[in-house]
């Protein structure tokens, strides 16, 4: 489907799966509204999105906050005129084992990656509705559904955190249905620029995917424009894994 003209936010679009999925989004002829809490980076990539002419926004901005995130909602229909598509990216991981984490780690986890969700979808929603509809992707992870355990470090909250995730989507497809379509992605071992740690064991963590690589940015975010731009859409409320078939966790 042709999306020029078409509008989505996308959180955590600074680098990594974000800033891939925006650079897609763009080609298939979305304006972009950027929010990230990383301000230098976040004007990198919409200066890249806005060489591939379509219009790209910037929201310096943490995705825990309830308020800023109307504020978000509220000035890209002002400034685009409307919202056909959210991708809630943004995410922080937590590793860290349920006998050492703290409280305030433990909300700060719950907030930024299940609660910014809230956030957004909440405040998108109406708008979309008022136009007759519109195509939400939220960020799961593997970790939701392998409990988040890898090389003997326990990552309870985050896989807690996006594994809510998943229950959110299931839920709100049937409430939000027929008219906004929602589905939930869970990425698997992704080499990114910022994540070193999956760098330096790769070959380890290859032996273990099907498809004898690791996956990259660019897997995730052809999956994303797929969600947001086939017609017709007849998938909501579905969880999709792009992981290479990883089998060893």
């Amino acid at each position: 489907m042709d999306a020029t003209g078409k509008v989505a936010i996308v959180t955590g679009a600074a680098r990594g799966i974000g800033k891939a999925c925006a650079l897609d989004l763009a080609r298939a002829g979305y304006h972009i509204a950027h929010v990230d809490v990383l301000e230098e980076e976040l004007r990198g990539t919409a200066a890249a999105v806005s060489e591939l002419g379509v219009r790209a926004l910037t929201f310096v901005a943490d995705v825990s906050s309830y308020k800023r995130a109307g504020e978000i909602v509220e000035a890209t229909v002002a400034e685009l005129g409307r919202i056909d598509f959210l991708l809630n990216n943004a995410g922080r991981s937590a590793p860290v084992g349920i006998l050492e984490i703290s409280e305030e780690d433990f909300d700060s986890a719950i907030a930024i990656n299940l609660k910014s969700c809230f956030n957004y979808i909440q405040h998108a929603a109406p708008h979309m509705l008022e136009r007759g509809g519109g195509r939400i992707v939220s960020m799961s992870s593997l970790n939701a559904l392998s409990g988040g355990v890898t090389a003997a470090v326990s990552k309870f909250a985050y896989a807690a955190a996006k594994a809510g995730i998943l229950g959110m989507t299931r839920a709100l497809a049937k409430e939000l249905g027929p008219h906004i379509a929602i589905n939930a992605i869970c990425p698997g071992v992704i080499r990114t620029e910022i994540d070193t740690n999956v760098t330096d064991r790769a070959d380890e963590v290859i032996k273990g995917i099907a498809l004898g690589r690791l996956g990259c940015a660019d897997d995730v975010a052809r999956l994303v424009t797929f969600l947001a731009t086939s017609e017709p859409c007849f998938m909501t409320g579905q969880t999709l894994t792009v992981d290479g078939f990883q089998f060893n966790v």
